[in-house]
C-alpha cells in the first residue's frame, strides 16, 4: 500500500523568505505615557511580535519636546527630532504612530503622513471623533490604512470585534462603561458613601483623573469613543457632533443611595442603539440593574456589551487606560499593518468596518426628545402621605409608572428629607422632560426633581 509522505510537524518558526523581509519602519510623535509604553513593549517582546507578524517592527525616529527625556527612553539607536512634520514625512518611515494627542496639530501631522503614503496608527479618540471622516477619506484616496484600536477601551479589542469577529451580525446595540475615571468616581460614591467632589479628589490623587478632568467627568471622552463604536457597528460616518452628552458632575450621592435601595447601580454609559427611525447615540449616567454584568464593572475598569442578531449578547471587559495597556492595542495595530503592508486597500478591513459603497451616509442620529427608555425620578415631598399624589399625577401626565416607593431614610445621607422614588416604563424623553418641569410646581413637591434614565440592556 502506497502512502503519501507525511509532512514534518516541525515547521520553521517563520517562512524562509521572512528573514529577508525588511522590518516595518515606525516613526512616532510623542514619547509620553502612550509613546513610552509602546516603545517598551515593542522592545521587550520584539521576537514574539516578529514571530506573529512575519517580519520585524522597528522604531526608527521619534519626535519629542524634550530630546533628553526621549533618549532616556529609546536610547541612542533611534533618531530623535522635535519637529513632528519631519517624522510624518520621513522617507524611511512606513507607518506613523501618533501618540501626542489633541485635535489641531495632530490632524495636520496625520494628514501629512497620509499624503506621503504612510500608514497611521493612533490611540487619539478625540482626533478621530472630530476629524475622523476627513482622515479616513484621505487614507482611502492615498491607499493607506488608519488603525485605532487603542482609541477605545485600550486593553479591550472592541474595534476588531465589531469589524471582524462580529462581521456576520446586524448589530442592534453597543453599550458600556468606556471611561475609567468616571467609573472609579461612581464606584467610590457607592462603596464609601462619599460625594462627587471627594471621589474626584481621590481619583486625581491616584492618577485616575487629570488635573483638568473636564473631558472625563462631562462625558466628552466617552462620547468620542461611542461615536467611533457606532460608526463601526452600523456602517455610518462618525457623528460625534450629534451625540447627546451628559456627565456626572450634577449627580448626587443621594441618588446613588436611592438607586441602590431600588436594586440598581448608577454607571456612566455610552449607548449606541439602532432603531427603525435612526440611531440613538448618547452618553449619560443611568441606572443599571444590580444583577446586570455591567453593574459589576467597578473601579477604573471598562466593560462593553454588544448585541448582534446572530451572536446575541457578547461582553468585553478590561482596563480602559494605562501606558502598557494602550501600548498593547497600538502594537496590535502595527502588527496588522505589517501583515497587510503592500496589499491593495480592497483586501484590508475597512476603516469603519464597511466598504465605502455600503456606508449609510444618511443614517440619522435621533434627537434627545425622541429617545425612549425607562426612567428613574426622585421627587422630594413635604410628607410621606403625598406619595400617592405624586404617582397619580405622573400617570395623568401619560408617564407609564411601574413602581412608586418611599426612600428608606435610614440608608440616605442626613437631612435628605422625604423622597418619593418612581420607576417608569419606556417613555419618550420629551414626555419625561415635560412631566418633570410641571411636577416641580406641584404643591406636594419640596425641591428639585432628579431624573435619570434606566438601562436594562436586554438580551
Amino acid at each position: 500500500m502506497v502512502r503519501d509522505p507525511v509532512p514534518s510537524l516541525a515547521a520553521p518558526l517563520l517562512p524562509p523568505h521572512t528573514a529577508a523581509m525588511r522590518p516595518l519602519r515606525v516613526g512616532m510623535i510623542g514619547i509620553g505615557t502612550v509613546g513610552a509604553g509602546t516603545f517598551r513593549v515593542l522592545a521587550r517582546n520584539q521576537a514574539l511580535i516578529a514571530g506573529r507578524t512575519g517580519r520585524g517592527i522597528k522604531m526608527v525616529v521619534v519626535c519629542a519636546r524634550s530630546l533628553a527625556r526621549a533618549m532616556s527612553v529609546v536610547g541612542k539607536d533611534v533618531a530623535l527630532t522635535n519637529d513632528p512634520m519631519q517624522v510624518a514625512t520621513h522617507p524611511d518611515v512606513d507607518v506613523l504612530v501618533e501618540a501626542a494627542g489633541g485635535t489641531g496639530p495632530a490632524r495636520d501631522w496625520v494628514l501629512a503622513a497620509i499624503r506621503a503614503g504612510k500608514h497611521v496608527v493612533t490611540a487619539n479618540k478625540a482626533l478621530l471623533a472630530v476629524h475622523g471622516n476627513e482622515i479616513f477619506a484621505a487614507a482611502r484616496q492615498h491607499g493607506v490604512a488608519v488603525a485605532y484600536e487603542g482609541a477605545v477601551a485600550v486593553s479591550i479589542p472592541i474595534v476588531k470585534a465589531l469589524r471582524e469577529g462580529l462581521s456576520a451580525n446586524r448589530i442592534e446595540w453597543v453599550a458600556g462603561i468606556i471611561n475609567g475615571t468616571t467609573n472609579f468616581i461612581l464606584s467610590k460614591m457607592r462603596d464609601e458613601g462619599v460625594g462627587f467632589a471627594e471621589a474626584l479628589a481621590q481619583a486625581q490623587a491616584l492618577g485616575y483623573a487629570e488635573a483638568d478632568p473636564t473631558f472625563d467627568i462631562e462625558g466628552i471622552d466617552a462620547a468620542h469613543k461611542i461615536s467611533l463604536l457606532a460608526a463601526n457597528a452600523f456602517g455610518m460616518p462618525v457623528r460625534f457632533a450629534d451625540a447627546q452628552v451628559e456627565g456626572i458632575t450634577a449627580l448626587q450621592g443621594l441618588d446613588v443611595a436611592c438607586a441602590e435601595q431600588l436594586g440598581y447601580r448608577i454607571k456612566l454609559l455610552g449607548v449606541a442603539r439602532r432603531r427603525n427611525e435612526g440611531v440613538e447615540l448618547r452618553v449619560q449616567p443611568a441606572l443599571v440593574p444590580a444583577t446586570h454584568l455591567l453593574a459589576h464593572v467597578n473601579g477604573s475598569m471598562n466593560g462593553i456589551m454588544v448585541k448582534g442578531d446572530a451572536a446575541g449578547v457578547t461582553m468585553f471587559y478590561g482596563a480602559g487606560a494605562g501606558s502598557e495597556q494602550t501600548a498593547s492595542a497600538v502594537i496590535a495595530d502595527l502588527v496588522d499593518v505589517a501583515r497587510l503592508d503592500g496589499t491593495s486597500a480592497a483586501q484590508r478591513v475597512p476603516h469603519l468596518g464597511f466598504h465605502t459603497h455600503a456606508m449609510d451616509e444618511q443614517l440619522a442620529v435621533l434627537p434627545r426628545a425622541a429617545v425612549h427608555t425607562r426612567h428613574y425620578l426622585r421627587v422630594p415631598v413635604h410628607s410621606a402621605q403625598q406619595i400617592e399624589a405624586v404617582g397619580a399625577w405622573l400617570a395623568a401626565q401619560q408617564v407609564p409608572v411601574l413602581q412608586v416607593a418611599l426612600a428608606n431614610d435610614k440608608s440616605l445621607p442626613p437631612g435628605s428629607g422625604v423622597q418619593v422614588l418612581v420607576l417608569t416604563d419606556a417613555v419618550a424623553q420629551s414626555t419625561v422632560d415635560l412631566a418633570v418641569h410641571a411636577l416641580a410646581a406641584h404643591p406636594a413637591v419640596a425641591g428639585p426633581v432628579a431624573a435619570l434614565r434606566v438601562e436594562v440592556l436586554e438580551g
